[in-house]
């Protein structure tokens, strides 16, 4: 390499770079003068590899609505959904305003302890196998919920909805850190996030159309997305999980400088010799951990979110978010039936249009690309050293 920047080093050569923190030489693809993360091998079925389709699939598959959105949107969804409905769920259910409110909380308490559950599983088993079978769990828990005919039934079927979806969480995060390099994280992390926010809307908008044919039929709905959602997964959803470091150790590295890594498809290298079996390889039902990896125990990420406690920097900014934002919007939700009683159903859905294009607005102009373009910007006043304090300017 001749400079910071400048041509295209061989595949596997080595490639100095200017040293920055007490680092000599190192391998690996730069963007801009700056070392890019992960490293990236030569390996055809690394997830960084891929093509940026098969990629779009994949990320369209952890967001839904077929072109946009998916699981994500749905970890929101099914909280709100039945909203409108609920004058027919209390006659239904023979319950007061206070208990139906209890099942839009019932739901987003599946969807808080259920990362806790899913997290190191999928760091065993693979991204695939998790979010396919917290969507069975999902789509056979609204059907209960269509045929529920007493509180206690309804609620426990809501519980396992958000238990279901919740792997749209940090899993669907996980898989966002297979697929892209650093630099393209903002922009996809916008779309995710828009995923859940646009669910948590949108859901009172259809539930109230829905309601105009019964209340049960909110479910059967959202049981019919979940049944689409399932075949999708199966169909599209390859593997992600890869065994990196394993495969850093017996492939070289790519190393390119330049301004489009991704146009490198000439080259992947050669990885017939690695007969370890690894994302699109794998079977279509992988039971068994991922091969070539260091994997947690089960329980590892309840461990880790009782450690968290011991940074209060983190604990109150995400107390901030969690109160400021999913509380007060929650409640808001929950409120507008008692709140305008003298409209129907969908004119009360209908009054979240102004929120959801309000959410559409901010998300495109003030997050994703914006926040990679900041980041890359101080990243450069910093000696090309990237800083994760830096996402939150």
């Amino acid at each position: 390499m001749k400079g910071k920047g400048d041509g295209d080093a061989k595949l596997g050569e080595k490639t100095p770079v200017v040293p920055e923190l007490g680092r000599s030489e190192e391998i690996g693809i730069f963007k801009d003068g700056m070392r890019v993360h992960p490293e990236a091998t030569a390996d055809p079925l690394d997830p960084l590899n891929w093509p940026r389709w098969r990629k779009h699939i994949i990320l369209a598959i952890v967001m839904y609505l077929v072109q946009r959105y998916v699981s994500y949107f749905m970890f929101t969804f099914i909280t709100t959904v039945s909203v409108p409905s609920f004058p027919e769920l209390q006659e239904q259910l023979g319950i007061s305003y206070s208990q139906v409110n209890w099942t839009v909380a019932i739901p987003a308490l599946g969807l808080a302890l259920g990362p806790l559950f899913w997290s190191s599983l999928a760091d065993i088993y693979g991204r695939r196998l998790i979010f396919l079978t917290g969507t069975l769990i999902a789509f056979a828990a609204t059907l209960g919920a269509g045929g529920a005919k007493e509180y206690g039934g309804y609620m426990a079927a809501r519980f396992f909805q958000g238990f279901g979806v919740s792997p749209g969480a940090t899993v669907g995060m996980a898989v966002i850190m297979d697929l892209y390099f650093d630099y393209e994280r903002g922009q996809k992390l916008g779309l995710w996030v828009l995923a859940l926010d646009t669910g948590l809307l949108v859901g009172p908008i259809i539930g109230g159309f829905m309601d105009l044919v019964s209340a049960d039929w909110i479910q059967w709905l959202t049981a019919i997305m979940f049944g689409l959602l399932l075949i999708l997964e199966f169909a599209f959803m390859t593997e992600t999980l890869y065994p990196r470091t394993y495969m850093l150790a017996r492939m070289p590295v790519k190393s390119i400088t330049g301004t489009d890594i991704e146009k490198l498809d000439d080259r992947k290298g050669d990885a017939s010799e690695v007969e370890l079996k690894r994302t699109r390889k794998l079977m279509a039902l992988n039971i068994r951990p991922i091969p070539g990896m260091r994997h947690p125990k089960p329980w590892d990420s309840v461990i880790r979110f009782v450690l968290t406690f011991r940074y209060p920097v983190v604990v109150i900014s995400v107390l901030i978010y969690v109160f400021a934002w999913y509380w007060w919007i929650l409640s808001i939700i929950t409120m507008i039936p008692a709140a305008y009683v003298q409209y129907s159903p969908q004119i009360q859905g209908l009054l979240f249009v102004g929120l959801l294009l309000g959410t559409l607005f901010s998300e495109v102009f003030a997050s994703g690309r914006l926040s990679d373009y900041i980041v890359a910007k101080l990243a450069k006043k910093n000696n090309g050293v990237k800083l994760p304090e830096m996402r939150l300017m």
